[in-house]
């Protein structure tokens, strides 16, 4: 099949994750809890052409809309990435991923001596964004500075 005739179908309702770093849609995914149990139709696109990032991927998600949760992970793994909800076929509300300042039961405390750590705690990891570019966060108990922050994502 000739690339310049593929087309991937709209979707008539739910959510498009745009501007992501090319090779990090499995990733997203991952994070926000789309897996093979899923129900609804999701559409990747990887390594997509970009005259922003070079390159780029796409996900779009059928029948469902992000929470704040869910945007507050994809700002983590791609500060650059665009949120477009669909609703009847056509664009309803299109926002770019923001990082919040704070980040309360998203990102695991990398000390396993910090309280959010202890079961018999039940303290929430809670987590200040300390930079954005680069990424640099710490933890609000015990002042760890979390190293890859990405890969300390809660699933």
């Amino acid at each position: 099949m000739d690339n310049e005739h593929f087309k991937v179908t709209p979707i008539k309702n739910g959510t498009v994750i745009d501007h992501i770093p090319a090779g990090n849609a499995f990733r997203i995914l991952k994070i926000i809890g789309i897996d093979e149990d899923c129900k609804s139709t999701v559409s990747i696109l990887i390594n997509v052409p970009s005259r922003q990032l070079g390159s780029k991927d796409i996900i779009k998600i059928e029948d469902r809309e992000l929470d704040d949760n869910e945007l507050n992970k994809i700002a983590l793994m791609a500060s650059d990435a665009t949120i477009n909800i669909i609703r009847d076929k056509n664009v309803y509300e299109k926002k770019k991923v923001s990082l919040p300042d704070e980040l309360t039961g998203i990102i695991r405390c990398q000390n396993t001596n910090c309280i959010s750590n202890k079961k018999d705690e039940k303290m929430l990891p809670h987590i200040i964004v300390e930079t954005r570019s680069p990424l640099r966060v710490k933890c609000h108990y015990c002042d760890r500075t979390i190293i890859n922050p990405q890969d300390a994502i809660l699933f």
